[in-house]
């Protein structure tokens, strides 16, 4: 037996063994999916890399090579431990180790070819290309995911709500001192200077009036002082209360607390209208705000207008075009045509 041979069926093993680990955390990751299209293309891999572990074990045991039971068991049990791991790291962190194994698996299928090649083995080359153009198709996916996570998403994986919270703690020690002009960077700077308020506002959608109302005390009791009465007489809508609550946070020195309260007013959809950078956007049809979306060139903009189109008139057509557009500028960010 050639030392080529031995290496080629040693390679295989390992690809193998990688291949159940990424097969595990595609299944693992559709429970993170932020629609049903991301989902089915997560289950959708996870099908494609179960066709691709019985073809490299038919290659290694036509190459007189016998498949290794125990390491993709032990693959798919690392995987496991590792998705159940990273539920305490912030997403990219768990994304960013997703693109190590996805990029060692490009690096041994590229190798896998070369040995393929000098073997002259030419059904393993075209196995081998398979695995580079798949792999290679991966990373560009997680690369994409997560520039529109930096872009302030809409990612297309849902942060676990362990995730949201050692992001956010993660960004309180690495944001830059200068707040964002808009948007939910600066709503996290501010968050970051006046922490009493984090927990008031963490949970963002379905907060009752009374812990809007909460959230306001701890941010200063000026502000509570100034917005007491408005919370009362609003005690039946939570928009109005938000609403009042940033007036009078602004009103009475707390600019830091109003443009929190606007962001995370911008992040569920119910700010005005008028403050949309659409001009009279809740009266356009179906087709003009897509082409009108298409045509925004700011993360935050198409943010808040999806934002506003979710909570409002939720056309799925509207939602998945402001979707695209933001999965475009990711690419164009990391360079994925």
């Amino acid at each position: 037996m050639t030392v080529s041979t031995t290496t080629i069926q040693q390679q295989l093993r390992t690809i193998l063994a990688l291949t159940n680990t990424e097969i595990q955390i595609a299944q693992t990751r559709q429970a993170q999916a932020r629609t049903d299209a991301v989902r089915a293309e997560l289950s959708g891999n996870a099908a494609k890399g179960r066709k691709r572990a019985t073809a490299i074990e038919k290659a290694l045991r036509e190459r007189h090579g016998v498949a290794d039971v125990v390491r993709p068991a032990l693959g798919r049990v690392a995987a496991s431990i590792k998705t159940l791991a990273e539920q305490a790291e912030p997403l990219d962190e768990a994304l960013l180790g997703d693109l190590a194994l996805e990029q060692e698996l490009l690096s041994r299928a590229t190798y896998l070819k070369a040995l393929a090649t000098g073997a002259d083995d030419t059904d393993l080359v075209s196995l081998a290309q398979r695995l580079i153009d798949a792999h290679t198709e991966t990373i560009e996916w997680i690369n994409t995911v997560l520039a529109e996570e930096a872009l302030g998403g809409p990612a297309a994986l849902r942060r676990s709500p362990s995730q949201w919270v050692s992001g956010l703690a993660a960004r309180a020690v690495t944001l830059p001192g200068t707040a964002a002009s808009r948007g939910i960077d600066r709503a996290a700077h501010t968050l970051r200077q006046v922490p009493d308020i984090v927990s008031g506002l963490r949970s963002r959608v379905g907060e009752t009036v009374d812990e809007v109302g909460s959230a306001a005390e701890q941010a200063g009791q000026s502000v509570l002082d100034a917005g007491a009465a408005t919370i009362k007489t609003a005690a039946a809508g939570r928009d109005a209360a938000l609403e009042a609550i940033e007036d009078n946070a602004r009103v009475n020195g707390a600019p830091g607390v109003a443009d929190a309260l606007h962001s995370v007013r911008e992040s569920t959809g119910i700010v005005d209208p008028d403050d949309l950078p659409i001009p009279d956007y809740a009266d356009l049809n179906l087709s003009e705000a897509i082409a009108a979306i298409k045509d925004l060139d700011e993360p935050a903009d198409v943010r808040v207008v999806l934002h506003y189109e979710e909570a409002h008139k939720n056309r799925q057509r509207v939602v998945s075009a402001a979707e695209t557009r933001i999965a475009g500028i990711a690419k164009d960010v990391v360079g994925v045509e």
